[in-house]
């Protein structure tokens, strides 16, 4: 049986770095940041490692650092930066972001008004604005976009911050 030869390896192993990075980029919910910074540095960093491909792979340490690369570039670092976008915290802001759009649709608004957040947030059990404390008694984030949004009203953090920019378009962001 012939084997691949390295320019076709690194053409296929790049191939699959492209397509793993950009649905893994593409998987994450919209309303959120998808880091493409980070996500095409990490594309960067999986490409160098198949064009070491291309090079003389006589030596069986350059053949696992290569395979150890590719696997942790190409597929890991994506794959796991996709499933941990959405801490608690940010699933239930957007849920909130949800339900305060459907009340502005209902009411046949064009904008989200932060009461519609606050209604929102409080019918899952949350709160909008972060939680008074003695060091700091002056509820802040309750008012005006972006708005702090907690699960749990009796607790502080962790937060995400909602905003509704143009209308009925929510971002969702930690904060």
């Amino acid at each position: 049986m012939r084997s691949l030869s390295p320019r076709v390896q690194a053409l296929g192993a790049a191939g699959v770095c492209v397509v793993v990075a950009v649905a893994a980029g593409l998987a994450v919910d919209g309303r959120l940041d998808r880091h493409w910074i980070l996500r095409g540095l990490t594309l960067l960093l999986a490409l160098g490692c198949a064009t070491l491909l291309l090079t003389d792979q006589s030596r069986r340490l350059r053949q696992i650092v290569t395979a150890i690369g590719l696997v942790m570039f190409g597929l890991v670092i994506p794959v796991t930066q996709t499933l941990w976008s959405k801490p608690p915290e940010i699933e239930f802001a957007l849920q909130v972001a949800t339900d305060a759009k459907n009340a502005a649709e209902k009411g046949a608004r064009s904008a989200v008004s932060v009461a519609d957040v606050k209604a929102a947030a409080e019918a899952r059990g949350g709160a909008v604005g972060s939680l008074p404390t003695e060091r700091n008694p002056q509820v802040r984030g309750a008012d005006a976009y972006p708005l702090i949004v907690r699960a749990k009203s009796d607790q502080g953090r962790p937060w995400a911050c909602l905003s509704f920019e143009h209308g009925l378009e929510a971002k969702v962001r930690p904060c």
